[in-house]
């Protein structure tokens, strides 16, 4: 199922104050950062009902009440909200193009942008804006909490106002320090398409298992800039709303039935076959398996080899099914996306991401791209780019 732009009138409410400018001597006027938090749902903006005892979200008007420190910042600092805020199990793509708008809408009106998300799924939606954002010069901030920020021991106020200084930080040029989408939790700024939940206890809720923070948050921020991404500027910001979600997870474990495969690799419509392999990218070596997988290949679909492993993992190994059906990695659909010439395809090797020329159309495979790469994130990322 291909899903199409979202109609402008789907549900979401705007909350604006006005632009503020800070004035320096006499009648020297200084623009300050401006930032735009887009409020989706999740724990971060909750309240217990104190009659029931359960979790409701509030007004995002009450942030400042619950937030002061944020006049601190001396930024102007806008809200847009759901309407109604979901539960991030519910988030669906057709609520990350919702999200690409309100980013298309408002890109020239602010400095960055955080994005205030349940954790169950935060991973998947971060993931998938990396790739429906295409060259990308302002921050996009993904971050939550696991306690609702009402509470008095919630993370979820460090959280934001971290994530808030990071949507506005400079260099000394005046270029955004972090232009690409990331997932900021627990003192920790890592690349949303290599972060997984790894936590539902824990305020270290995510992880980057393969790839290092972009930033580390203690006494000051401090930044990794050689490992952060920065466009091209010779081309647009380009947003992207088309995404397919005929898109499939197989997961292999001893004993799996042949004819339980065989109902899966016949699903209608298959565009994309992510498979949980063994160890370091292995499986079984059975002749059926080959035969459904090579048959799936011919058939245009894309096969994604995701090991299960989450740390330590190199290379695919070479075993028979891997140089049978070339199985690629999440870096192969971030390349289809993005690839110029159309014929670019990555390969691993020698614990880095080589460049091959294969002939591949991209335009077939972009719109699957998205949504590959997300339920990838809810794996995990265990594959170097």
């Amino acid at each position: 199922m291909r899903l199409d732009l979202f109609k402008k009138k789907a549900g979401f409410l705007l909350f604006r104050r006005t632009p503020f400018t800070i004035f320096v001597g006499m009648n020297t006027p200084t623009p300050v950062p401006s930032i735009l938090i887009i409020y989706t749902g999740g724990t971060i903006g909750m309240m217990e009902n104190p009659e029931t005892g359960a979790l409701e979200n509030f007004d995002w008007e009450q942030l400042r009440h619950y937030v002061p420190e944020l006049k601190r910042f001396g930024y102007r600092i806008d809200t847009q909200s759901f309407d109604p805020p979901i539960d991030s199990s519910n988030m669906t793509p057709c609520d990350w193009q919702k999200i690409v708008h309100i980013i298309e809408e408002h890109y020239d009106d602010y400095d960055g942008f955080v994005v205030l998300h349940g954790t169950d799924t935060m991973a998947y939606t971060a993931s998938a804006l990396s790739f429906m954002l295409e060259n990308l010069s302002k921050p996009v901030v993904f971050t939550g909490s696991q306690l609702p920020i009402g509470q008095l021991r919630t993370d979820g106020k460090e959280n934001l106002l971290t994530a808030i200084e990071i949507a506005a930080a400079r260099d000394d040029e005046g270029h955004p320090m972090v232009p690409e989408v990331c997932l900021f939790f627990e003192n920790k700024l890592m690349r949303g398409n290599r972060t997984t939940k790894i936590n539902a206890e824990g305020f270290n809720a995510f992880r980057s298992y393969n790839f290092p923070p972009l930033a580390t948050a203690g006494i000051h921020i401090r930044y990794e800039h050689q490992l952060i991404r920065r466009p091209d500027p010779a081309r647009p910001f380009k947003p992207h709303y088309l995404v397919d979600t005929n898109v499939l997870i197989l997961t292999l474990f001893p004993g799996i039935r042949r004819d339980f495969v065989e109902h899966v690799v016949r699903a209608k419509g298959l565009k994309g076959l992510i498979l949980k392999t063994y160890g370091a990218g292995n499986a079984p070596q059975e002749l059926w398996l080959i035969d459904q997988l090579k048959a799936l290949r011919k058939q245009g679909v894309i096969l994604v080899n995701g090991p299960k492993g989450a740390v330590g993992i190199d290379k695919i190994s070479t075993f028979v099914l891997g140089i049978l059906l070339v199985l690629v990695t999440v870096a192969v659909v971030l390349n289809l996306m993005h690839s110029r010439d159309g014929r670019a395809i990555m390969a691993v090797r020698d614990n880095r991401i080589a460049a091959e020329s294969v002939g591949i159309n991209t335009t077939k495979y972009r719109l699957i791209a998205f949504t590959v790469a997300s339920a990838l994130a809810g794996m995990a990322g265990v594959l170097y780019a």
